[in-house]
């Protein structure tokens, strides 16, 4: 008894489709070998499955890239045309963008400006006033986090170019009181502490 016919439609079990694909593909590649080496033919098989797996076969005698241009050559058609005339509008946007990015840069040190109307000199003058703002705002912020007071609690801490100008004094009075004592030593005399003073 021979066997049913298998009504044909899609496997909605995925494992089962899987399991069908595979053996099926196999089957297939199977039969493509053998027209290679029984007919001397060339076969190219590209597959896909339904997960986006990619499966190929090609004879040993040839390349895909040999078929794909036999294909052309035969049909008269260009497969790659339509993929070149996009890479070229690509390139051609990139470099329009890249053009532009470069006139902007010489602009804004001061090159490039004489094909510029009023109106695009107002707004790049705008552009460079607002640019100076944001480093300014930057180059205070980093300042005071360096050289800033620090607030902790109830004291306050003075800069290190405060505390810096007063070491100076701190300094200039110790000399002075110095000098006064060397005096006493030397003239025999010693004024009062009312005549220490900070320079």
């Amino acid at each position: 008894m021979g066997r049913g016919k298998i009504e044909i439609k899609r496997i909605e079990n995925a494992t089962n489709r899987q399991v069908t694909y595979s053996k099926r593909r196999n089957g297939i590649f199977k039969k493509a070998q053998e027209l290679t080496v029984l007919c001397d033919a060339k076969v190219s098989l590209i597959m896909f499955s339904n997960t986006g797996k990619f499966h190929e076969f090609i004879s040993n005698s040839t390349s895909t890239k040999k078929m794909f241009d036999q294909y052309q050559k035969t049909t008269g058609t260009d497969i790659w045309a339509t993929h070149y005339a996009r890479m070229q509008e690509s390139l051609r946007k990139l470099k329009e963008i890249n053009n532009k990015l470069r006139r902007e840069i010489r602009q804004r040190i001061g090159e490039d400006l004489e094909g510029l109307s009023f109106e695009e000199m107002r707004n790049l003058e705008q552009k460079m006033t607002a640019a100076v703002e944001v480093v300014r705002e930057r180059k205070e912020s980093k300042y005071e986090d360096s050289y800033g007071l620090v607030d902790n609690g109830a004291a306050e801490y003075e800069s290190p170019v405060t505390v810096a100008n007063g070491a100076t004094n701190l300094y200039a009075f110790r000399l002075h009181n110095q000098n006064l004592h060397h005096h006493h030593h030397g003239a025999g005399s010693f004024g009062s502490s009312n005549n220490l003073r900070l320079n």
